[in-house]
């Protein structure tokens, strides 16, 4: 029996990196029966040899963290890439995806690609209150190659996964990174407005220069992960500052007088707008918690 990473996943069959080699594996009875731990992307797994280079997945090692969409285990970080425009940004979705990152304890980079489409030098007010708030931000262009070396020192010597909406360029991010890697891409539809599924499956792919990255299938909704609703209020950091002067302990900053977070939002501290899609995920986490 040996150790290996899980790299992807499909039409049945597991496939394993060992050192150089790659193997291909089915899983346990156990796995199929639903008794044990599902297999995802990124997992270490034990596997015995059967014959050749095929084996069986016959354990899961515990995993440090755990996406539920895309499916992968064992991430460092997650780069959320959202374009300039074709397709316009949608800022409720970054906050949904840095919820679900926080929440799954995996950092977060806010990359903003197309920077060719920008008007001038001009940088976009919201990415800088990203940067402000103290998320990492970087960003791209695959036309002119700006920000690419940055990028690529982010991903060295870590477990990174690609996500947000289809059409923002994932693929193409990680073709510029490490040329080679010949991701299918795809055009905006002219009809509606958004990008197609190039990437059907998620895989880990290895990097030159240390590190694995995944791409995953692009999507444009994203339900929050299950927690409780005092939890919510520590995914947005900017926050933290304010929360020690609230007047009760456990305050949602919804409807509780002498909230020192509504004070940071009225005074402009805090964004009304990063606020307001606070109030919308608190509404939503709140039916989750009744359905439950």
């Amino acid at each position: 029996m040996f150790e290996g990473v899980l790299i992807r996943a499909y039409g049945g069959f597991y496939y394993v990196k060992k050192g150089d080699e790659i193997w291909e594996c089915t899983l346990r009875g156990k796995f199929r029966l639903g008794k044990g731990s599902a297999a995802l992307v990124g997992d270490r797994v034990r596997v015995t040899p059967v014959r050749g280079n095929t084996g069986r997945i016959d354990e899961v090692l515990p995993r440090k963290t755990e996406l539920f969409r895309p499916p992968v285990a064992n991430i460092d970080q997650a780069v959320i890439v959202f374009a300039v425009q074709n397709p316009e940004p949608n800022l409720p979705l970054l906050d949904r995806f840095l919820v679900l990152a926080e929440n799954a304890g995996v950092s977060p980079v806010v990359c903003l690609n197309k920077a060719d489409l920008m008007s001038g030098r001009r940088e976009h007010e919201w990415l800088r209150l990203y940067r402000k708030i103290g998320y990492p931000t970087v960003v791209t262009s695959t036309k002119t190659g700006d920000g690419i070396d940055e990028l690529r020192q982010l991903l060295v010597g870590k477990t990174s996964v690609f996500a947000g909406p289809s059409g923002v360029g994932k693929s193409s991010l990680l073709n510029a990174v490490q040329p080679g890697l010949e991701l299918k891409t795809g055009e905006i539809s002219s009809k509606l407005k958004r990008g197609k599924h190039t990437t059907r499956h998620v895989e880990l792919l290895p990097l030159a220069a240390g590190g694995f990255v995944v791409d995953s299938p692009g999507f444009s909704s994203l339900d929050l992960p299950e927690m409780e609703r005092e939890e919510l209020g520590y995914y947005f950091p900017e926050f933290a500052g304010f929360t020690a002067d609230c007047k009760f302990n456990g305050c949602l900053h919804h409807h509780e007088p002498h909230c020192a977070v509504k004070k940071a939002v009225e005074r402009g501290f805090v964004d009304k707008e990063r606020y307001q899609n606070y109030l919308t995920f608190l509404d939503e986490v709140m039916q989750q918690e009744r359905r439950y």
